[in-house]
């Protein structure tokens, strides 16, 4: 039976099972779970088998699952109770991931230290290969039972996050923008869908699972929000600074690609400042959790200052 590692602790009363340790274990069980789903999938081509799991295991942050999971014990929910929706959005995520690299999108080599899918495979099995996650994660879902209340509606709001008034509808603005000067308020908009959609979208999801309503469940939309934001920025950053054997991916990529960045826009120091305010932002939001928000104040942190 796999044990769900309490986030709640404070920094004090931590003791030697840091947050860092904490963060280690969920991203195991998140894993445990994505091979146990993929391996129970009978009649699926070796060759698109194989792609899948190729970028599906291959070394991500697991963030917006572990988000997902955190954001329904934040509101009393069991987060092993909402694996599957949180599986789910990881399967999202690598899809779109795998899709974003094609030639036609953003033409990367690398993603987290190995080549990309289209290289690997060949762009016809990427793009059937993101197809195939992405009809997996709502299988996935729509098997849960009881699928009704609040587990319902997180299914729609993972769907919306993900679909053309999110995820997808960023990528379109993504493409348009490329060569093109924009706005500060452009690139907001480009980077809240693109990428703080399925954030945000995450863990609000978690916290419908464990039936949260009101003005907590609004204080956790705009912790979503914030942080996604935050976590672009600070993407966007790495791109200039970052080291290409730690973040595993080409950098510069944005700036040989013709694409406004926040750091192309307002400079090195002033994005920076950009993802601190967003960071007090989005911990703001937590405050009315007490402590049982303790892990997800230290993962934002954590997320802000990473240089991976």
């Amino acid at each position: 039976m796999v044990r769900w590692i309490n986030p709640t602790l404070s920094r004090k009363g931590a003791g030697n099972l840091s947050f860092k340790r904490c963060l280690g274990e969920k991203r195991l069980q998140v894993d445990r779970f994505l091979q146990k789903y993929l391996e129970s999938k009978g009649g699926v081509p070796e060759t698109l088998y194989r792609a899948m799991e190729y970028s599906l295991f291959a070394g991500g942050k697991r963030l917006r699952p572990i988000l997902l999971l955190s954001g329904c014990e934040l509101c009393g929910g069991d987060p092993l109770q909402a694996m599957p929706l949180a599986c789910a959005v990881e399967m999202i995520h690598t899809y779109s991931l795998i899709h974003d690299d094609l030639p036609a999108m953003d033409n990367d080599d690398f993603r987290r230290g190995k080549p990309t899918n289209h290289r690997v495979f060949g762009e016809g099995i990427a793009v059937l290969a993101g197809d195939g996650l992405l009809n997996s994660a709502f299988e996935l879902m729509l098997g849960i039972r009881p699928l009704d209340g609040g587990r319902l509606e997180a299914v729609r709001v993972i769907a919306e996050a993900a679909g053309v008034s999110g995820m997808i509808g960023g990528q379109v603005l993504d493409l348009e923008y490329e060569g093109k000067e924009i706005q500060l308020e452009d690139l907001k908009k480009m980077h809240s869908k693109k990428t703080g959609e399925l954030i945000s979208g995450a863990i609000l999801a978690g916290a419908l699972a464990a039936g949260c309503s009101g003005n907590k469940l609004q204080s956790i939309r705009n912790f979503g929000q914030s942080l996604g934001l935050a976590f672009q920025i600070r993407d966007d950053i790495l791109d200039v600074i970052g080291d290409r054997e730690v973040l595993g991916k080409d950098t510069g990529s944005d700036s040989s690609g013709n694409k406004s960045t926040y750091v192309s826009l307002l400079g090195l120091e002033e994005a920076k400042a950009a993802v601190g305010r967003l960071a007090a932002e989005a911990k703001e939001n937590l405050a009315g959790f007490g402590n049982r928000a303790g892990f997800l104040v230290w993962l934002t942190d954590y997320l802000v200052d990473r240089e991976f």
